[in-house]
């Protein structure tokens, strides 16, 4: 017997379950085919690591909408505030930030890193880089791994934890599923989530708002019929193919499911500046604003309540000079104003590939899988964790708490499981 445990993939999932494998006296092997490990936590958080999310377990988990709540028993022993004191334990010292993100003090995800790498060096757990599995070894359970190169490896257990189909540069390019199937797994549907939305609307092509940001705004997905699907707030981007930037991304998963649900070539997304105000009070803040300088043009009245470059952007939409002044305003142009600033409609068309998403939809059925130990139900000794199942979440720390808290369960399993 080569090793205990074999755990195959060094992102976040990986390396907490070689971690907590080893911590239980696991003689574990970690194989990764990149040649280095954690490349998709040192790219989290723009370089910065959002390690987790302080918020309270519940609303983790509604932050968690793709099966969320298979995570309560893995979360029941070890969870978001678990794994702060992992860090902290580490030396890695971590602060809140808005949204309950946490992040290191050092702002590098380096150190995230480097803290999980000499944890793993202490624990002796041997680490093969550059080595790609070419398929997990079955007899009636899990019993090792054949590389690409031809080395068969054996274990008592294999934990699988290869990431799903997005941000393939780091390694996730859906290695995993072949192998589960093998074993008799399903594979649900997989579908871009927290990815960025194209638009065909002449204004994206040509590029009238590229680049422009607007804070804490109220993004709504509406139906045919203009019924709101879903509302996400926060900031959002334009860019030269259509939407981006945490509101929007956290809207994408609704769209894609909105596209195939209604069979439609596009969807309408409402984007609404004045989150806080109601239209009515709104016509009301223009008209009064407008009325106490009355001979000054309108865009400079209301130069500050949107940034310029998107104020003028409205005034061109709804087709009014920007160089009126109050007595040239009707109070239809005010409401038309109002009404735009409240929700300004922009066609979507879907999303970028599943390739440029942050994460997967869909992966390994949850029906299939012990949710305390994270075990194949189907094949023993197989173990699977992080983004290959099908669990996703927002982003903001909930995908790699999911991670990390899958990896936990399923490293301690597979030790206690088969190594004593």
């Amino acid at each position: 017997m080569d090793f205990d445990v074999i755990v195959v993939g060094g992102g976040p999932a990986g390396l907490m379950a070689a971690i907590a494998a080893a911590e239980q006296g696991a003689h574990v092997l970690l194989l990764d085919k990149g040649d280095k490990l954690g490349r998709k936590l040192a790219i989290s958080g723009g370089g910065r690591c959002n390690v987790t999310n302080a918020m309270s377990i519940d609303e983790l988990i509604k932050h968690i909408p793709g099966n969320g709540r298979f995570l309560h028993s893995a979360l029941a022993a070890f969870d978001n505030q678990d794994i702060i004191t992992f860090f902290k334990n580490l030396g890695v010292e971590l602060k809140e930030e808005d949204h309950g993100r946490m992040f290191p003090v050092s702002n590098d995800a380096k150190s995230v890193v480097t803290a999980l790498l000499n944890k793993m060096r202490s624990l002796h757990i041997s680490v093969r880089t550059n080595s790609p599995v070419q398929t997990v070894l079955y007899s009636t359970h899990a019993c090792g791994v054949k590389t690409m190169n031809g080395e068969k490896l054996s274990s008592k257990a294999v934990i699988v934890a290869v990431g799903g189909k997005s941000v393939p540069q780091t390694g996730s390019t859906g290695d995993g599923y072949k192998w589960a199937k093998a074993a008799g797994h399903t594979i649900t549907e997989l579908y871009p989530t927290e990815v960025p939305l194209t638009s065909e609307e002449p204004f994206i092509k040509e590029k009238t708002l590229q680049g422009l940001s607007l804070s804490d705004v109220s993004v709504t997905l509406i139906n045919p019929k203009g019924k709101a699907i879903q509302t996400h707030r926060w900031d959002m981007l334009f860019t030269h193919f259509g939407l981006s930037g945490p509101a929007i991304l956290r809207l994408s998963q609704f769209v894609v499911k909105a596209l195939k649900k209604f069979k439609t070539k596009d969807v309408t997304v409402l984007i609404d500046v004045k989150p806080d105000v109601r239209e009515e009070e709104l016509v009301q803040n223009l008209r009064h604003l407008a009325e106490s300088e009355p001979k000054k043009a309108v865009k400079n009245v209301w130069k500050g309540i949107v940034p310029e470059r998107y104020l003028l952007f409205i005034f061109d939409q709804i087709g009014l000079s920007p160089d009126r002044n109050f007595h040239e305003l009707s109070k239809e142009d005010i409401r038309q104003m109002a009404k735009m600033l409240k929700g300004f409609p922009v066609r979507i068309s879907g999303t970028l590939s599943i390739e440029k998403a942050f994460i997967t939809g869909g992966g390994v059925s949850l029906k299939e899988v012990n949710p305390k130990t994270l075990e194949s139900k189907l094949m023993p000794g197989l173990y699977f964790c992080g983004e290959i199942l099908d669990i996703h979440g927002y982003t903001g720390g909930y995908n790699i708490t999911s991670a990390f808290v899958t990896g936990h369960a399923a490293g301690l399993a597979a030790a206690q499981s088969y190594v004593h």
